[in-house]
């Protein structure tokens, strides 16, 4: 007599992680993006802004199924409640923080000195030597740590990475990072130029690299991240060798609300005969200065629109933007000594005609030149603007900084986990 076996249900297999849920905690706002990494897919966005206030306002986006925007406006007292509100508005999509889905958070920290050259998994340790950099970056990296431990609070077995600003470039030499100061004195107090926006610069680099079909070791790139802030690289061999911002974002070029470069000696004159304190000319150096110290207005349509009408201020400030962008160039070419491309990114690099023409105009000698046509096409897709004869590319390629941040976050995930999760904290140099 014969005997059949039923199959055993073993219920439906594991379900192996594939989310990363990106933070980027500021302030007073935190933004967010759950991202699936199988196919970079975006599962929704978020911006908790004006935390600490009476009219605090979240708005959730998911991006899949239709659904529409939902926005709550009321006090949300902190950064914690700011995230347990984002939370509960991803597990009302059911993309929740207990899915099994999402293999990691992945924090942006603004410093991460010279110690943090590789995106890390934060432990304890990590987590005190974040916190003392602190007085290198006293706007920045406490709402970054602020943000990494109400993560962890939510999901303490989950792992967290911090991916750095300033890791893209540490590998500048010494005599490009180091200031004409007493060395004793700079030691002692991290004084050097440590460079922002990395995870943008070493996006774009990389993807400027697959637009021209070239390995980005092969490729010579001046990168120019413009936006509110601004920043320029140099990039060698797909490695920052300098950049324009240095000890904070303060150094550099024009940028919206900053100065960028001028002369130390500024601040010595306005103590002695303005009477300002160190805390009011730190204001008006990063928040009263730059585009909006010159013309009132630090939008660059806004700014194009009064050029247009034949405002001399904006017109004054738009040239001083553009003169300095030009400096920079022709400083990066000497440095680099031959340049492939120049690449224009983020907000105003991304979407502004008149600068991306302006910065280039009269540098035909260096090899530089710009399609009229091309530079008027508004695309979100990396593309050349420059024509075929054109010894120097001129490419506009968008950033993203959180797909940065979650491919690295992601990348990192899967190297713990071949080698024993939880013990990889990636590259530390002591």
């Amino acid at each position: 007599m014969s005997r059949t076996t039923t199959p055993i249900d073993e219920g439906p297999a594991p379900v192996e992680p594939h989310r990363v849920l990106v933070l980027n905690s500021g302030s007073s706002s935190v933004k967010y993006q759950l991202l699936d990494m199988r196919d970079h897919s975006r599962l929704a966005v978020g911006l908790v802004e004006r935390i600490g206030e009476a009219n605090s306002r979240l708005v959730h986006t998911p991006l899949s199924g239709g659904a529409e925007p939902r926005e709550r406006v009321g006090p949300i007292a902190d950064h914690e409640a700011a995230l347990k509100a984002a939370a509960e508005e991803l597990t009302a999509d059911g993309l929740g923080l207990d899915s099994p889905e999402l293999a990691a958070i992945g924090h942006r920290v603004v410093h991460g000195g010279l110690r943090f050259t590789e995106p890390t998994v934060i432990t304890d340790e990590v987590l005190t030597e974040i916190e003392r950099l602190v007085p290198v970056a006293p706007l920045h990296n406490p709402a970054n740590i602020t943000g990494i431990r109400t993560a962890r609070a939510l999901r303490p077995d989950l792992p967290q990475v911090a991916v750095f600003d300033t890791a893209f470039h540490t590998t500048m030499p010494e005599y490009a990072a180091r200031y004409a100061i007493d060395v004793e004195t700079a030691d002692a107090h991290r004084i050097r130029r440590y460079g922002f926006h990395g995870t943008s610069h070493a996006y774009v680099s990389r993807r400027t690299a697959e637009l021209l079909g070239r390995p980005p070791e092969e490729l010579n790139l001046i990168v120019l991240h413009l936006g509110n802030g601004a920043s320029a690289s140099a990039v060698a061999g797909g490695r920052c060798v300098d950049t324009s911002m240095g000890l904070t974002p303060l150094e550099g070029l024009v940028m919206g609300t900053r100065s960028g470069d001028i002369d130390p000696a500024v601040t010595f004159h306005l103590k002695r005969v303005a009477g300002m304190s160190a805390d009011e000319i730190d204001v008006l150096l990063n928040k009263k200065s730059g585009l909006v110290g010159l013309c009132g207005d630090n939008d660059m349509r806004e700014i194009r629109r009064r050029v247009d009408e034949g405002d001399e201020r904006a017109a004054l400030a738009f040239d001083i933007y553009i003169h300095r962008l030009k400096k920079y160039i022709g400083a990066y070419s000497a440095v680099l000594g031959r340049v492939d491309a120049v690449v224009f990114t983020a907000g105003v690099g991304e979407n502004s005609a008149p600068v991306r023409e302006a910065a280039v105009a009269g540098l035909a000698e260096l090899g530089l030149a710009v399609d009229a046509g091309l530079n008027a096409v508004r695309s979100g897709e990396p593309r050349l603007i420059s024509p075929d004869y054109a010894r120097v590319a001129v490419a506009v390629v968008p950033t993203d900084e959180e797909l940065e941040i979650a491919d690295q976050t992601f990348a990192l995930i899967g190297q713990a986990t071949v080698g024993q999760a939880g013990t990889t904290v990636g590259q530390v140099d002591n």
